[in-house]
Protein backbone atom coordinates (compact mmCIF):
# COMPACT_ATOMS: atom_id res chain seq x y z
CA UNK A 1 0.00 0.00 0.00
CA UNK A 2 1.03 3.59 -0.68
CA UNK A 3 -0.03 6.49 1.54
CA UNK A 4 -0.80 9.79 -0.20
CA UNK A 5 -2.10 13.21 0.79
CA UNK A 6 -4.29 15.10 -1.68
CA UNK A 7 -5.30 18.74 -1.23
CA UNK A 8 -8.00 20.45 -3.30
CA UNK A 9 -7.86 24.22 -2.92
CA UNK A 10 -10.99 25.76 -4.41
CA UNK A 11 -12.71 29.13 -4.43
CA UNK A 12 -14.80 28.48 -1.31
CA UNK A 13 -13.16 25.57 0.51
CA UNK A 14 -9.87 23.75 0.94
CA UNK A 15 -10.03 19.99 1.49
CA UNK A 16 -7.63 17.24 2.48
CA UNK A 17 -7.67 13.50 1.85
CA UNK A 18 -5.03 11.21 3.32
CA UNK A 19 -5.51 7.67 2.06
CA UNK A 20 -3.80 4.37 1.45
CA UNK A 21 -3.95 3.08 -2.10
CA UNK A 22 -4.45 -0.63 -2.60
CA UNK A 23 -4.53 -2.48 -5.94
CA UNK A 24 -7.37 -4.96 -6.40
CA UNK A 25 -7.16 -6.51 -9.84
CA UNK A 26 -7.27 -3.65 -12.33
CA UNK A 27 -8.73 -1.20 -9.81
CA UNK A 28 -7.04 0.99 -7.24
CA UNK A 29 -9.00 1.29 -4.00
CA UNK A 30 -8.59 4.27 -1.69
CA UNK A 31 -8.80 3.51 2.02
CA UNK A 32 -9.42 6.84 3.73
CA UNK A 33 -7.48 7.78 6.83
CA UNK A 34 -8.97 11.26 7.04
CA UNK A 35 -11.10 13.63 4.97
CA UNK A 36 -11.18 17.24 6.05
CA UNK A 37 -12.82 20.43 4.77
CA UNK A 38 -12.41 24.03 5.82
CA UNK A 39 -14.44 26.82 4.20
CA UNK A 40 -11.95 29.65 3.80
CA UNK A 41 -13.36 31.62 0.80
CA UNK A 42 -10.00 32.03 -0.93
CA UNK A 43 -11.86 33.45 -3.92
CA UNK A 44 -13.39 36.31 -1.94
CA UNK A 45 -13.81 39.20 -4.39
CA UNK A 46 -11.60 37.64 -7.09
CA UNK A 47 -14.32 37.89 -9.75
CA UNK A 48 -14.46 41.66 -9.17
CA UNK A 49 -10.83 42.53 -8.43
CA UNK A 50 -8.81 39.81 -10.16
CA UNK A 51 -6.73 39.46 -6.97
CA UNK A 52 -6.63 37.31 -3.86
CA UNK A 53 -7.51 39.35 -0.76
CA UNK A 54 -4.81 39.34 1.98
CA UNK A 55 -7.29 38.14 4.61
CA UNK A 56 -8.44 35.29 2.32
CA UNK A 57 -4.82 34.22 1.81
CA UNK A 58 -4.23 34.16 5.56
CA UNK A 59 -7.40 32.17 6.27
CA UNK A 60 -6.36 29.58 3.72
CA UNK A 61 -2.76 29.40 4.94
CA UNK A 62 -4.07 28.74 8.46
CA UNK A 63 -5.91 25.70 7.08
CA UNK A 64 -2.77 24.57 5.22
CA UNK A 65 -0.78 24.71 8.46
CA UNK A 66 -3.44 22.59 10.15
CA UNK A 67 -3.40 20.09 7.28
CA UNK A 68 0.40 19.87 7.42
CA UNK A 69 0.19 18.70 11.02
CA UNK A 70 -2.36 16.03 10.06
CA UNK A 71 -0.26 14.85 7.11
CA UNK A 72 2.83 14.56 9.30
CA UNK A 73 0.94 12.73 12.04
CA UNK A 74 -0.40 10.20 9.55
CA UNK A 75 2.98 9.70 7.91
CA UNK A 76 2.11 10.60 4.32
CA UNK A 77 5.17 11.76 2.39
CA UNK A 78 3.67 12.06 -1.11
CA UNK A 79 1.60 15.27 -1.34
CA UNK A 80 -0.21 16.85 -4.30
CA UNK A 81 -1.74 20.30 -3.90
CA UNK A 82 -4.18 21.29 -6.66
CA UNK A 83 -5.60 24.81 -6.97
CA UNK A 84 -8.53 25.62 -9.22
CA UNK A 85 -10.75 28.53 -10.26
CA UNK A 86 -9.79 31.32 -7.85
CA UNK A 87 -6.09 30.74 -8.40
CA UNK A 88 -6.53 30.62 -12.18
CA UNK A 89 -8.17 34.05 -12.04
CA UNK A 90 -5.88 35.78 -9.51
CA UNK A 91 -3.01 37.88 -10.86
CA UNK A 92 -1.28 37.84 -7.45
CA UNK A 93 -1.44 34.04 -7.02
CA UNK A 94 2.30 33.92 -6.29
CA UNK A 95 1.61 35.60 -2.93
CA UNK A 96 -0.18 32.39 -1.98
CA UNK A 97 1.91 29.85 -3.88
CA UNK A 98 5.23 30.69 -2.22
CA UNK A 99 4.13 30.31 1.43
CA UNK A 100 2.30 27.08 0.58
CA UNK A 101 5.46 25.72 -1.03
CA UNK A 102 7.43 26.65 2.07
CA UNK A 103 4.90 24.97 4.36
CA UNK A 104 4.40 21.71 2.46
CA UNK A 105 7.59 21.35 0.45
CA UNK A 106 5.60 20.87 -2.79
CA UNK A 107 4.67 23.38 -5.47
CA UNK A 108 0.92 24.14 -5.57
CA UNK A 109 -0.36 23.31 -9.04
CA UNK A 110 -2.80 25.71 -10.69
CA UNK A 111 -4.53 23.27 -13.03
CA UNK A 112 -6.52 24.25 -16.13
CA UNK A 113 -10.25 23.69 -16.07
CA UNK A 114 -10.04 20.69 -18.38
CA UNK A 115 -7.69 18.88 -15.99
CA UNK A 116 -9.89 19.82 -13.05
CA UNK A 117 -12.83 18.28 -14.91
CA UNK A 118 -10.92 15.08 -15.70
CA UNK A 119 -9.85 14.70 -12.05
CA UNK A 120 -13.46 15.15 -10.93
CA UNK A 121 -14.62 12.48 -13.37
CA UNK A 122 -11.93 10.06 -12.22
CA UNK A 123 -12.93 10.57 -8.60
CA UNK A 124 -16.64 10.08 -9.26
CA UNK A 125 -16.01 7.07 -11.50
CA UNK A 126 -14.05 5.37 -8.73
CA UNK A 127 -17.20 4.84 -6.69
CA UNK A 128 -20.33 5.23 -8.85
CA UNK A 129 -21.47 1.98 -10.43
CA UNK A 130 -25.05 2.90 -11.29
CA UNK A 131 -24.16 3.41 -14.95
CA UNK A 132 -22.18 0.45 -16.19
CA UNK A 133 -23.29 1.08 -19.76
CA UNK A 134 -23.45 4.23 -21.82
CA UNK A 135 -22.18 7.70 -21.18
CA UNK A 136 -22.50 9.61 -17.94
CA UNK A 137 -22.28 13.34 -17.21
CA UNK A 138 -20.36 14.28 -14.05
CA UNK A 139 -21.17 17.77 -12.75
CA UNK A 140 -18.89 19.41 -10.18
CA UNK A 141 -20.15 22.78 -8.92
CA UNK A 142 -17.42 24.68 -7.13
CA UNK A 143 -17.19 28.20 -5.78
CA UNK A 144 -15.74 29.76 -8.91
CA UNK A 145 -16.25 27.22 -11.68
CA UNK A 146 -18.45 24.32 -12.71
CA UNK A 147 -16.95 21.29 -14.42
CA UNK A 148 -19.09 19.22 -16.80
CA UNK A 149 -17.55 15.99 -18.04
CA UNK A 150 -19.01 13.32 -20.33
CA UNK A 151 -17.39 9.90 -20.32
CA UNK A 152 -17.90 6.21 -19.78
CA UNK A 153 -17.20 4.64 -16.41
CA UNK A 154 -14.14 2.44 -16.64
CA UNK A 155 -13.09 3.95 -19.96
CA UNK A 156 -12.51 7.63 -19.29
CA UNK A 157 -13.41 11.10 -20.53
CA UNK A 158 -14.87 11.89 -23.95
CA UNK A 159 -15.31 15.64 -23.50
CA UNK A 160 -14.94 18.14 -20.67
CA UNK A 161 -15.72 21.80 -20.11
CA UNK A 162 -14.99 24.12 -17.20
CA UNK A 163 -17.39 27.06 -17.02
CA UNK A 164 -16.50 30.20 -15.07
CA UNK A 165 -19.58 29.99 -12.88
CA UNK A 166 -19.80 28.76 -9.32
CA UNK A 167 -21.67 29.35 -6.07
CA UNK A 168 -19.44 32.20 -4.91
CA UNK A 169 -19.25 33.81 -8.35
CA UNK A 170 -23.04 33.79 -8.84
CA UNK A 171 -23.59 35.08 -5.30
CA UNK A 172 -21.16 37.98 -5.72
CA UNK A 173 -22.47 38.87 -9.20
CA UNK A 174 -26.19 38.71 -8.53
CA UNK A 175 -27.23 38.01 -4.94
CA UNK A 176 -24.85 40.16 -2.87
CA UNK A 177 -27.30 43.08 -2.71
CA UNK A 178 -30.31 40.96 -1.74
CA UNK A 179 -31.73 41.10 1.78
CA UNK A 180 -30.57 38.07 3.76
CA UNK A 181 -33.96 37.66 5.48
CA UNK A 182 -35.98 37.62 2.26
CA UNK A 183 -36.27 35.27 -0.75
CA UNK A 184 -34.03 36.02 -3.72
CA UNK A 185 -36.31 38.24 -5.87
CA UNK A 186 -37.71 36.60 -9.01
CA UNK A 187 -36.16 39.27 -11.21
CA UNK A 188 -32.70 38.66 -9.76
CA UNK A 189 -33.14 34.91 -10.17
CA UNK A 190 -34.10 35.50 -13.80
CA UNK A 191 -30.99 37.61 -14.43
CA UNK A 192 -28.75 34.99 -12.82
CA UNK A 193 -30.46 32.18 -14.75
CA UNK A 194 -29.94 33.99 -18.05
CA UNK A 195 -26.24 34.40 -17.25
CA UNK A 196 -25.89 30.73 -16.23
CA UNK A 197 -27.70 29.63 -19.39
CA UNK A 198 -25.21 31.59 -21.50
CA UNK A 199 -22.38 29.64 -19.84
CA UNK A 200 -24.24 26.40 -20.60
CA UNK A 201 -24.56 27.46 -24.26
CA UNK A 202 -20.76 27.67 -24.33
CA UNK A 203 -20.44 24.30 -22.61
CA UNK A 204 -22.66 22.63 -25.18
CA UNK A 205 -20.23 23.57 -27.93
CA UNK A 206 -17.87 21.05 -26.32
CA UNK A 207 -19.99 18.65 -24.26
CA UNK A 208 -22.92 16.75 -25.78
CA UNK A 209 -25.59 16.62 -23.06
CA UNK A 210 -27.94 14.67 -25.34
CA UNK A 211 -25.56 11.68 -25.43
CA UNK A 212 -25.69 10.84 -21.72
CA UNK A 213 -27.68 8.10 -20.02
CA UNK A 214 -27.19 9.39 -16.51
CA UNK A 215 -25.93 12.29 -14.38
CA UNK A 216 -23.68 12.20 -11.31
CA UNK A 217 -23.39 15.30 -9.13
CA UNK A 218 -20.38 15.87 -6.89
CA UNK A 219 -19.00 18.49 -4.46
CA UNK A 220 -20.48 20.65 -1.73
CA UNK A 221 -23.45 22.33 -3.39
CA UNK A 222 -24.92 19.08 -4.65
CA UNK A 223 -24.15 16.99 -1.57
CA UNK A 224 -25.73 19.71 0.60
CA UNK A 225 -28.86 19.63 -1.56
CA UNK A 226 -28.88 15.84 -1.17
CA UNK A 227 -28.70 16.20 2.62
CA UNK A 228 -31.72 18.51 2.48
CA UNK A 229 -33.67 16.14 0.22
CA UNK A 230 -32.91 13.24 2.57
CA UNK A 231 -34.06 15.24 5.59
CA UNK A 232 -30.83 14.70 7.49
CA UNK A 233 -30.37 16.28 10.91
CA UNK A 234 -26.59 16.33 10.41
CA UNK A 235 -24.20 15.82 7.53
CA UNK A 236 -23.92 12.05 6.99
CA UNK A 237 -21.74 11.23 3.97
CA UNK A 238 -22.54 7.52 4.14
CA UNK A 239 -26.22 8.33 3.47
CA UNK A 240 -25.53 11.01 0.87
CA UNK A 241 -23.11 8.92 -1.20
CA UNK A 242 -25.09 7.13 -3.91
CA UNK A 243 -28.37 8.95 -3.17
CA UNK A 244 -30.70 9.56 -6.11
CA UNK A 245 -32.31 12.98 -6.57
CA UNK A 246 -35.47 13.02 -8.67
CA UNK A 247 -36.35 16.16 -10.60
CA UNK A 248 -39.08 16.93 -8.06
CA UNK A 249 -36.59 16.49 -5.18
CA UNK A 250 -34.11 18.84 -6.82
CA UNK A 251 -36.69 21.49 -7.66
CA UNK A 252 -38.12 21.52 -4.12
CA UNK A 253 -34.69 21.79 -2.50
CA UNK A 254 -33.51 24.51 -4.89
CA UNK A 255 -36.66 26.54 -4.15
CA UNK A 256 -35.93 26.19 -0.44
CA UNK A 257 -32.36 27.45 -0.86
CA UNK A 258 -33.52 30.42 -2.94
CA UNK A 259 -36.49 31.38 -0.77
CA UNK A 260 -35.50 30.78 2.85
CA UNK A 261 -33.73 33.42 4.99
CA UNK A 262 -30.00 33.02 5.51
CA UNK A 263 -30.51 32.36 9.22
CA UNK A 264 -32.79 29.39 8.48
CA UNK A 265 -30.29 27.83 6.09
CA UNK A 266 -27.35 28.45 8.43
CA UNK A 267 -29.20 26.69 11.25
CA UNK A 268 -29.61 23.44 9.30
CA UNK A 269 -27.62 20.69 11.01
CA UNK A 270 -26.01 19.53 7.76
CA UNK A 271 -25.02 23.01 6.53
CA UNK A 272 -21.25 23.63 6.90
CA UNK A 273 -20.32 26.98 8.38
CA UNK A 274 -19.56 29.33 5.49
CA UNK A 275 -21.76 27.65 2.87
CA UNK A 276 -25.20 29.00 3.76
CA UNK A 277 -24.62 32.40 2.14
CA UNK A 278 -23.61 30.89 -1.24
CA UNK A 279 -25.79 27.76 -1.41
CA UNK A 280 -28.56 29.60 -3.32
CA UNK A 281 -26.13 30.48 -6.11
CA UNK A 282 -24.88 26.92 -6.37
CA UNK A 283 -28.41 25.51 -6.20
CA UNK A 284 -29.54 27.69 -9.09
CA UNK A 285 -26.62 26.45 -11.20
CA UNK A 286 -27.58 22.83 -10.41
CA UNK A 287 -31.19 23.43 -11.44
CA UNK A 288 -30.24 25.10 -14.72
CA UNK A 289 -27.80 22.28 -15.56
CA UNK A 290 -30.37 19.58 -14.77
CA UNK A 291 -33.11 21.40 -16.71
CA UNK A 292 -30.83 21.67 -19.74
CA UNK A 293 -29.65 18.05 -19.64
CA UNK A 294 -33.20 16.76 -19.06
CA UNK A 295 -34.49 18.68 -22.09
CA UNK A 296 -31.69 17.44 -24.35
CA UNK A 297 -32.22 13.82 -23.30
CA UNK A 298 -35.99 14.04 -23.78
CA UNK A 299 -35.43 15.41 -27.27
CA UNK A 300 -33.32 12.35 -28.15
CA UNK A 301 -35.84 9.88 -26.70
CA UNK A 302 -33.90 8.66 -23.66
CA UNK A 303 -35.29 10.68 -20.75
CA UNK A 304 -33.49 10.68 -17.40
CA UNK A 305 -35.35 10.65 -14.10
CA UNK A 306 -32.83 12.62 -12.04
CA UNK A 307 -29.23 12.38 -10.82
CA UNK A 308 -27.09 10.30 -8.49
CA UNK A 309 -24.88 11.99 -5.91
CA UNK A 310 -21.31 10.96 -5.10
CA UNK A 311 -19.14 11.92 -2.15
CA UNK A 312 -16.13 11.08 -4.33
CA UNK A 313 -14.86 13.85 -6.55
CA UNK A 314 -11.73 15.79 -7.53
CA UNK A 315 -10.12 15.02 -4.16
CA UNK A 316 -10.26 11.29 -4.95
CA UNK A 317 -9.11 12.00 -8.50
CA UNK A 318 -6.03 13.81 -7.17
CA UNK A 319 -5.16 10.90 -4.89
CA UNK A 320 -5.68 8.37 -7.69
CA UNK A 321 -3.48 10.41 -10.04
CA UNK A 322 -0.65 10.19 -7.51
CA UNK A 323 -0.97 6.42 -7.31
CA UNK A 324 -1.18 6.03 -11.09
CA UNK A 325 2.21 7.68 -11.64
CA UNK A 326 4.00 5.31 -9.26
Amino acid sequence: MTRVAAIDCGTNSIRLLVADGETQGERVILNDLTRQMRIVRLGQGVDRTGRLAPEAIERTLAAVREYKRMIDNLGATDIRFVSTSAMRDAENRQEFIEPVKNLLGVYPEVVPGTEEAALSFAGAASSVHAYDRGKVLVVDIGGGSTEMVVGTLGKGVDAAYSADMGSVRVTEKFFAGCASDQPIPDGVQAQASEWIDARLDEAEEIVDFSSVRGVVGVAGTITTIAAHVLGLASYQPEKIDGAFLSHADTDASVRFMLEQPLAVKAALGFMPEGRADVIAGGALIWKRVMDRVTLRCENTNHPIAGAHVSEHDILDGIALSMLARR
